[in-house]
């Protein structure tokens, strides 16, 4: 048998070429969808696509116009807010950049002589000045590409939003249809984009840095580092933009004025849509991105300095891009399955359809990764492991990749049974709403506790198969095996936002009650999806920071981390509390923010005569602001809190401090990430399982206005700052302050410690 079938040449052409074919898959489907039209012309072209309207003798040409109206609204209030955002997190990750190079660039005193590699001692490697200084550009470079993830999210999701409400005339099929793929734009030019982007700076820095290849990956971390640091700020600055509105919208409008969600007289309702894009979409695509960037950067680290490096085996050194690129071929095979293959005609297809997406791409998948694994990686080779050299079979990286798939595919699942309410648990928690709030969140609290019991053991299964198989290398590959469907889960979890906001399009335009259950629908379904998004972003957060724990102690030289070591036990209870600190900085940001916003709608409710008769139109311009200047002041402290951490204990207390750091925030932020967002997600659909009123049990609970469906607000409102801003942000604090302490690990082994010297 050949060791290695792929040649280098063909490893080169076949990444850029996947890359290529999954962004031009993005922007036919993207065409597709703007084949919709946004003016009055589009009320209808023929009897297969007759309009609910017409048969109900409603049509109203104005009604297009309102809904561009809305999107344009919706459109303008996002972009202003991420530019503003944008703006202010520049500035932070200037200064930062400084840093990173100041304090790289002082491991060797700014020399910029060759120094003996850190794991080959008898030859050169690049000086650490060229380190700090590809570190600081790469930190940049990500940072730059989170963003752009972020926004290009936002744009399409604005863009589709309304033209999902004029396809739901035509039936919930042709409205699912428009949602999924916008979802696939977003799902398709993130993935394709950030391995396109992290392949050519690979290629570029070899330019520099030839046979250094510790040094070039070292580097490469710095691009990790980048966009985990964007996505913290847009998860938490987004997260509290629209939890604020949408408490302050759901308090008053809901629970005091006894409105529908979305209703035009509701001051708050502009912001709230707005906030569905800059938080669940353009906060979410940046979160995916830095979890992709990272996981793929620490199996690059622990590769470079295993045979794969040591031998300068370029194909099986690419075998994570090459994996990623076979995700996106094996995604694209499965997003036919929604659009074109299996046609949506009921709305209780909706849900099944999302969830065979899920199940289709993992099963392709899982042959995917063996036709990599067999022809991209030599029969044997061996893995750095903590100071030795492993020995490890392609056929075990396989497993090591496949056990994370399926591990997410169970989490997924699991986070779907927890939070659809289809299923006894959350139809439970709806059935507490007969005796009050109170019950009400006795039960979703004891609901979320129990959800994190199957997915941690999911996640502890497959860190002990892909540990014992291949070592941290092979826990880093199952985090990229559970991100390697990512444009599939990306698809799916912003077809929940965008659903969301053509159901509160349709509300505010004026539209029918048919289209409005319509949009429900769908809107009910992306809940669920959602909540299966942050499972996936919890669960690879959890191996992804791992895999950059064990990077992060072979660079720093640590041989053991023992709990029983002082310096080691009081890191890791330091550790454990972060995320609770964390998570109070969020929660009050998003209560303070909400407390302004409930002032307001409280305002013009009680000034503006008309207003409830819907004969003056609210400002919805002030509320925006609001929830604008609120999450732009209060993003900053949790983000500092993060991002100073790991300098704070590496310099001041060592690595021994900081690596108990790291593992106490893992072993405590995973677990509170998962009870956060599942009990969130199961407050918002016993809410809306009351609401739909589908079953003789949710009509007893109800109607709308009943004192049940206001406990179940009530709670639903307690559930949005869980589920939208504090739990999703969880996932990046573990990850980003890991590949920080790698980044920063060989100056942390060189200088830190500083007080323990001093005594």
């Amino acid at each position: 048998m050949v060791d290695v079938m792929l040649s280098d040449m063909l490893t080169v052409i076949l990444i850029p070429l996947a890359a290529i074919i999954g962004i031009g898959f993005s922007l036919f489907q993207w065409y597709l969808v703007s084949k919709v039209s946004l003016t009055s012309s589009a009320m209808g072209n023929g009897l297969s696509d007759r309009l609910i309207e017409d048969e109900e003798c409603l049509s109203d040409h104005g009604v297009v116009a309102r809904c561009a109206e809305i999107q344009n609204a919706i459109s303008e209030g996002a972009t202003s807010f991420l530019f503003t955002e944008y703006k202010y997190v520049g500035l932070f990750m200037s200064a930062f950049a400084v840093l990173i190079f100041l304090f790289l660039g002082s491991v060797e005193g700014f020399s910029i002589k060759e120094q003996p590699c850190t794991y080959s001692k008898d030859k050169l490697c690049k000086p650490a000045l060229a380190n700090a200084f590809f570190s600081t550009v790469l930190f940049l470079l990500g940072a730059g590409t989170s963003l752009f993830s972020g926004y290009l999210g936002m744009k399409i999701a604005t863009y589709a939003n309304a033209r999902t409400t004029l396809e739901a005339r035509k039936g919930v099929g042709k409205a699912f249809i428009t949602a999924f793929r916008s979802g696939a734009v977003m799902g398709f030019l993130l993935a394709a984009n950030g391995l396109l982007v992290l392949y050519i700076t690979i290629l570029l820095l070899k330019l520099y840095y030839g046979d250094d290849w510790e040094g070039l990956f070292e580097a490469i971390t710095g691009y990790g580092l980048g966009g985990s640091s964007m996505a913290l700020f847009g998860r938490v600055a987004g997260g509290i933009y629209t939890k604020a509105a949408d408490v302050g919208a759901d308090l008053v409008g809901k629970v005091e004025k006894n409105i529908p969600e979305d209703d035009p007289r509701n001051p708050a309702v502009i912001a709230d849509n707005v906030g569905d894009n800059v938080g669940d979409i353009a906060g979410m695509g940046s979160d995916l991105f830095g979890s992709y960037a990272e996981s793929s950067c620490a199996a690059l680290v622990v590769a470079s300095i295993s045979s794969f490096g040591i031998n300068h085996e370029l194909t099986a050194m690419c075998y994570p891009l090459l994996i990623s690129s076979m995700g996106i071929i094996v995604c694209l095979l499965t997003t036919l399955f929604a659009t074109d293959i299996f046609e949506i005609k009921l709305i209780k297809e909706i849900e099944p359809a999302l969830k065979n997406q899920l199940i289709i791409s993992t099963v392709l998948m899982t042959f995917g990764i063996a036709i990599v694994s067999w022809i991209a990686l030599p029969p044997s080779f061996t893995i750095f492991s903590f100071g030795v050299q492993k020995d490890v079979t392609n056929w075990q990286l396989f497993f090591c990749v496949a056990v994370g798939l399926w591990a997410g595919l169970i989490i997924g699942f699991v986070t779907e049974y927890y939070t659809s309410n289809a299923y006894s648990p959350v139809r439970d928690v709806a059935d507490a709403c007969k005796t009050g709030a109170a019950t009400n969140v006795i039960f979703g609290l004891a609901l979320g506790y129990k959800s994190v019991i199957i997915p941690i053991f999911a996640i502890a299964l497959s860190i002990f198969v892909s540990f014992s198989l291949a070592a941290m290398y092979g826990v880093a590959m199952a985090a990229l095996g559970m991100l390697s469907t990512i444009a599939t889960g990306l698809a799916i979890d912003a077809y929940g936002p965008i659903s969301d906001n053509a159901g509160g399009i349709a509300e505010m335009a004026g539209m029918s009650h048919h289209i409005c259950e319509r949009t429900d629908a769908l809107d009910a379904a992306g809940n669920t999806t959602a909540a299966i998004g942050k499972g996936f972003a919890i669960g690879s957060a959890a191996l992804v920071s791992l895999a950059l724990f064990g990077a992060f102690v072979s660079r720093a030289n640590i041989t053991t981390v023992d709990v029983l070591t002082p310096t080691v036990f009081i890191g890791l209870l330091v550790g454990a509390m972060l995320p609770y600190w964390f998570s109070a900085m969020t929660m009050k940001s998003v209560g303070s923010a909400a407390l302004k916003m409930v002032e307001e709608v409280r305002r013009q409710f009680n000034t503006l005569p008309g207003l409830m008769e819907g004969t003056v139109k609210p400002d919805y311009t002030t509320c925006v602001k609001i929830s604008t200047d609120a999450s732009i002041k209060e993003m900053i402290p949790p983000g500092a809190l993060v991002m100073l951490t790991p300098l704070i204990v590496g310099f001041f207390f060592g690595v021994e401090t900081l690596s108990g750091v790291l593992v106490g925030a893992l072993v405590s932020g995973v677990q509170i990430a998962i009870s956060a967002s599942n009990t969130g997600g199961a407050w918002d659909n016993a809410k809306k399982y009351i609401e739909a009123g589908a079953s003789d049990h949710a009509r007893l609970l109800g109607p709308k206005g009943s004192d049940s469906h206001k406990a179940a607000v009530i709670g639903d409102t307690i559930g949005d700052p869980l589920k939208d801003t504090s739990g999703p942000s969880l996932n990046i604090l573990i990850k980003l302050m890991a590949v920080e302490s790698l980044v920063f690990a060989p100056f942390f082994a060189t200088h830190g410690g500083f007080l323990f010297k001093l005594f």
